[in-house]
């Protein structure tokens, strides 16, 4: 071996470093994004489901003017029975198509899980 130059193994543990560097590098990354996002997510969630709560207010209001409405054409007891079932039916049918495209969500995601097993292959293949 002609001197100043290294051997195989000694460049060899340097690039296993330095893969194992990036690698952690990248993680740290991902760590760090996946923290940024979830705080976005956290401050639009609270967003969503304060108007969520003032929607659903609305529409018991809105609910409770058809049972005043009605009641001026039969009795209270009767509107309010009229108004609920409607409603009830409405809601019914909101669950049951959301149930049944409910169905059609695939997890884990299958491109991901694809993606996923491709390099853990790629991975465990020896190359030159």
């Amino acid at each position: 071996m002609v001197e100043g130059e290294r051997s195989i193994a000694a460049v060899l543990t340097d690039i296993v470093g330095n893969v194992q560097q990036i690698v952690r590098a990248e993680i740290r990354l991902a760590t760090v994004e996946v923290r940024e996002e979830a705080a976005k997510a956290a401050r639009s969630a609270i967003l969503v489901v304060t108007g969520g709560v003032i929607a659903v207010l609305a529409v018991a209001f809105a609910l409770l003017a058809c049972v005043y409405v009605l009641g001026t054409v039969v009795a209270p007891w009767i509107a309010a029975l009229i108004v609920a079932a409607a409603a009830g039916s409405v809601g019914g049918t909101f669950i049951a198509v959301g149930m049944k495209r409910m169905q059609n969500v695939a997890i884990p995601p299958p491109r991901t899980m694809a993606t996923i097993e491709e390099n853990i292959q790629w991975a465990k293949t020896p190359h030159r």
